[in-house]
């Protein structure tokens, strides 16, 4: 089924900042913060906020 042609973008696409990260990028920003080390667990890790 398409999309109807006036619910599209003009953009071609929905692009908005998201409020929640996936795994993999959580653990990507708190190796940057030094909030996290090889080794630890990828289950349970810290809240994070995407921008800060």
């Amino acid at each position: 089924m398409s999309q109807h042609p006036s619910l599209k973008a003009a953009g071609g696409g929905i692009v908005q900042k998201r409020n929640v990260l996936k795994r993999f990028e959580r653990v990507d920003l708190l190796k940057k913060r030094g909030q996290w080390k090889a080794g630890d667990r990828v289950q349970g890790l810290r809240k994070t906020k995407p921008g800060i």
